[in-house]
Order: structure tokens, then C-alpha cells, then sequence
């Protein structure tokens, strides 16, 4: 669960994955360069095999034709940025007859190198997004997913392309989006009830780990864990971390946890909310996680008053979300989430600083991270101040 929250918002707090942060990309003047997907090939598994655009449609087109059950035709993959263990392109394509017939644009999305602890495989973010669609949830529709890594050389999926952008800056101070902000809140609280309605029991999500104890009790302990593989004492995160063990709840229902639902993670245009995005740290765990998340000082970017991911005040935001879950909002049990939060925000920070210190790792992402503990230190307290 930590890498959920940590090493993932640490990495690819202003990347997208599933759009190129334009509302609709025109066709690409270039040569048949190297696109950005690689293949690890199973003759030499460790090498970085570029594949050109064109290898990747002979490919891609008799593989989608059976999908589809159609002709295939893919006229132009259009390279986008990706998150910390993403790579996604976009597939311009034509399908022929059936009932998908007509054209589509479908975002490619697959795993990098290495992929994040704790995310999911293609196979369960795709069921994952599949039930959440399926829940009435505004996100890009699920098409299609392939484990066999004889493809490509690694796993991948296909969703549908929306339009907008998920820039935090973008989102909270763009003035197209004026009129846009005050309907969002409502929106976002409308789709996150919908992912919340999703609960244990659903077949196509047996492989989601149901906590044996309360999620705030199974967090405390992979924060123990993580912080004591800290080389450095942090006495802020420990009197911290206490305070979690000393306050946690028992959740009296489990629900679908998004596990990373805040700005940036959903794509917005003057048309308004098109779409959810970033399902690989989903889980089972307590509706006010999500919540939190969102309120979290570091997704308002510059946008402090507005508590609710610096679009809204979070008393809206939670009388929002109960009129459409029907679940009442605990003030203190989002603080609670908010400082276990803030204090995975800081172990992550901590451990990426120790990577370039160590030598392991050097880059000055990671050094100008390692600063910001501080940052997340001060918060966690101020909050745990706040309730006394």
C-alpha cells in the first residue's frame, strides 16, 4: 500500500497517462522515428529494443483485428508523456465493420522497465478501471488487455482517449476553466461515490487484498516498516506515526479506494470534467482515504484556501459527496487519513533523498525532494495540533 501514495505522487506528480494534455492532437508531421515503446524480448530480456512505428502497427493490426473481429487499420501512433511506470501512445485507427465500426483513438498503455511496488498489473488496472466504468464512473472506457509478453515484449492495455488536460496548474488557475471550477467539486464527488459503490464481493476483483485488520491499522504498520528502514532518526514522523497507531478506527465499510484520486489525476477541459484517470494503486480500503487524498495541501498547487484540491472548500466537497453516496463525511477520520498521508508523502521524500545521497541513485529530482520533508513534517503536525 505505501508505494501507493508515495514513490508513485513522488515521480509522476506533473506527468499524464492518458492523454498528451491536448483536447485533440493533430496528425504528426515526422519521419518513422523510434517511438517511445520498447520491447524486452525474450532473447534478451535486460536490452532496450526500440520498435519503429511502423513494426508496431504490422503488430498491433492483426492483433486488434481479432478483438475486434474486423479489419484493422492504425494510421498514425502519436508518443505521450507517461507516469512513473507508465509508457502510453496514441492509436489512431479505423475499424471496419462490426460493432465497434468507425474510427477510434485508443491510448496503448504499458508498463516501463520496472514497474512500482504495490501498482497493479495491466490485467488489474484494466478490471479495475472495468469496474469502475461499469459503476457509472466518468473515466476512459476499458477496451482491450494482453499479458502475453510475446507481443510487445511486456504487458499491455487499450482505453479509450479523452480529451482535456490534468495539469494541476492548469486545473486550479486557467481562466477558461472559471466557470468549469465550480461545477467540478460536484462532479468529482458524483464519480467518487461511484467508485466507492464498487465493494468486496466482485468476482472480477478477487485479486484485491481484503485488509485483515482496519486499513488504518494495516497503514500504521507498513508506515512502521518503512520508516524504520530510514538511516536517519526523523522524530517528527515518530511522534507522528504514534499518534496514527494511538488513533486508529475500525472502518465500518470497505469500499474501492482509488488510492490516488487528486488533481492532476483527472482530465479537465472549458467542456468540464471528461475523465478519472491512473487506476494502478486501487484497493480495498476506508471511503475517507480517498477523501483525504484529495484535500492534501500538496494537490491545492498554490491554491491553499481551497482545501478540496485547490478548487473548493472541502465542506462543499463533503456535502457533495454525501448527497451522492448517501455516506455521511467524518471530519476527524479525513484528518486521520490526511496526516497518514502526509506522513507517507515524507517517508518517500526521506528514502528518495538517502537513494542520491548513497550514491545509488544521484539526481537533483531526488536531492530537491529530500528537502521538502520538512515540508510534510510541519504539515503532519500542524494537523494533529489542529484536532487537540
Amino acid at each position: 500500500m505505501i508505494a501507493r501514495v508515495i514513490t508513485a505522487a513522488l515521480e509522476k506528480k506533473e506527468n499524464r497517462t492518458v492523454s498528451s494534455n491536448r483536447a485533440a492532437p493533430a496528425k504528426l508531421k515526422r519521419k518513422d522515428h523510434l517511438t517511445e515503446l520498447m520491447r524486452n524480448g525474450s532473447l534478451s530480456r535486460k536490452k532496450r529494443i526500440l520498435m519503429t512505428i511502423e513494426e508496431l502497427k504490422k503488430t498491433l493490426e492483426p492483433w486488434l483485428e481479432k478483438r475486434f473481429q474486423s479489419a484493422v487499420k492504425i494510421y498514425d501512433v502519436i508518443p505521450l508523456s507517461g507516469g512513473a511506470c507508465q509508457e502510453n501512445s496514441l492509436l489512431e485507427l479505423e475499424v471496419n465493420e462490426g460493432s465497434r465500426k468507425g474510427s477510434h483513438r485508443l491510448v496503448l498503455r504499458s508498463d516501463r522497465g520496472s514497474s512500482l511496488f504495490s501498482s497493479l498489473d495491466r490485467k488489474q488496472e484494466f478490471e479495475v478501471a472495468r469496474a469502475a466504468f461499469e459503476a457509472g464512473t466518468r473515466t476512459p472506457e476499458p477496451y482491450f488487455y494482453e499479458m502475453d509478453e510475446s507481443v510487445l515484449g511486456r504487458p499491455f492495455s487499450l482505453m479509450q482517449w479523452i480529451p482535456g488536460k490534468a495539469t494541476g496548474r492548469y486545473v486550479v488557475k486557467d481562466n477558461s476553466l472559471k466557470d468549469v471550477r465550480k461545477e467540478l467539486p460536484s462532479s468529482l464527488a458524483e464519480h467518487l461515490a461511484h467508485i466507492h459503490s464498487v465493494k468486496p464481493g466482485n468476482n472480477s476483483l478477487d485479486f484485491l487484498n481484503i485488509p485483515a485488520e482496519s486499513p488504518a491499522s494495516e497503514g500504521c504498520k507498513e508506515m512502521r516498516l518503512e520508516i524504520d528502514k530510514l538511516q536517519e532518526a526523523h522524530p517528527a514522523m515518530e511522534l507522528a506515526l504514534n499518534w496514527l497507531e494511538k488513533n486508529a478506527y475500525n472502518t465500518d465499510e470497505l469500499v474501492l479506494v482509488h488510492g490516488d484520486f487528486r488533481t492532476g489525476n483527472f482530465m479537465v477541459s472549458p467542456e468540464g470534467l471528461h475523465g478519472i484517470l491512473d487506476w494502478e494503486f486501487a484497493h480495498f480500503g476506508d471511503r475517507h482515504e480517498d477523501i483525504s487524498w484529495l484535500c492534501m495541501r500538496d494537490w491545492r498547487f498554490g491554491k491553499l484556501n481551497l482545501e478540496a484540491g485547490g478548487i473548493s472548500n472541502r465542506q462543499d466537497f463533503y456535502q457533495a459527496y454525501e448527497k451522492f453516496s448517501g455516506a455521511r463525511v467524518d471530519p476527524e477520520k479525513v484528518r486521520y487519513w490526511e496526516v497518514m498521508g502526509n506522513l507517507r508523502w515524507a517517508g518517500g521524500a526521506a528514502a528518495q533523498a538517502e537513494r542520491h545521497l548513497s550514491g545509488k541513485t544521484r539526481g537533483i529530482e531526488l536531492a530537491s525532494i529530500g528537502r521538502r520533508v520538512a515540508e510534510m513534517e510541519f504539515e503532519m503536525l500542524r494537523l494533529i495540533e489542529q484536532g487537540q
